[in-house]
């Protein structure tokens, strides 16, 4: 188990507000303070920039749930690393990962980033931050569940063939079945790598068995499962531990396919 480093004086302010985490209207005034900067024509354009803008208010103004500085300079490594072509992310937000991930994979010579997001609100807000930060061309947004974005990608033929990397960053009880989705439609195969955050902070115990587990533990656990997956995708999983930008510990699960058994 790897642990990357936290720097404590970048520590958002607490993203609990009267009894709430998210959805209270912050989003939106996140999104004002952005464009109401004075310096917003610097923004313009530059990814660094608009993640530091966002930092700025989540540090000053009210915590949010991003991914953060230090598991996302985890994710850019592997991006760097592993130079896919196409990433498609679960959970989007308002932006941060979208931005900080879309310029890694344009750094690395990938072509498309595709972000699911469920609230209409949060893929609105946005889609705005990405165009600010210059990535309209890279980053699409789609709006939908987890599962619902996963198949009208590949129904409209968006997403036709295997992926590169995927980051799973939304309701957590959908992690494994969307990855099953994943599975059966083709979209997982040798070489595609798998992120999933928030494995400590609230933790995913059924996707990391199912990640973790050998093919014949998998085909076991599909018999009776609601949702199918392919159990023959064998994988080589791994937990880094990291921090949320709240300062508390949380987990990073890195897995690879590396191979199918016949």
């Amino acid at each position: 188990m790897e642990t990357s480093e936290l720097d404590r004086s970048k520590i958002y302010k607490s993203w609990e507000v009267d009894g709430k985490f998210h959805s209270d209207g912050r989003e939106v005034t996140l999104l004002e303070y952005v464009y109401s900067r004075p310096d917003i024509d610097q923004l313009r354009g530059s990814p660094q920039k608009v993640l530091e803008a966002i930092d700025d208010f989540a540090r000053s103004v009210t915590g949010l749930i991003n991914v953060g500085e230090a598991k996302g300079a985890v994710v850019t490594k592997l991006i760097a690393h592993y130079k896919p072509a196409t990433i498609l992310e679960l959970g989007g937000y308002v932006g941060y990962s979208a931005i900080l991930f879309g310029d890694a994979l344009r750094k690395a010579g990938g072509k498309q980033y595709h972000s699911v997001e469920k609230s209409p609100l949060f893929a609105a807000v946005a889609a705005s931050l990405v165009d600010l930060a210059g990535l309209r061309d890279v980053v699409k947004i789609t709006v939908g569940t987890g599962a619902e974005g996963i198949q009208r990608l590949y129904d409209s033929g968006v997403l036709k063939s295997r992926l590169a990397m995927a980051f799973f960053d939304h309701h957590k009880p959908s992690y494994t079945s969307d990855l099953k989705r994943c599975e059966r439609l083709g979209l997982v195969g040798p070489g595609t790598v798998l992120v999933a955050d928030n494995m400590i902070l609230p933790g995913n115990p059924p996707y990391a068995e199912w990640v973790r587990a050998s093919v014949d533990d998998k085909q076991e656990l599909d018999k009776n499962a609601e949702e199918k997956g392919n159990p023959n995708l064998q994988y080589k999983s791994r937990s880094i531990v990291s921090w949320e930008p709240s300062g508390h510990e949380d987990a990073l699960e890195i897995t690879e396919c590396v191979g199918i058994e016949a």
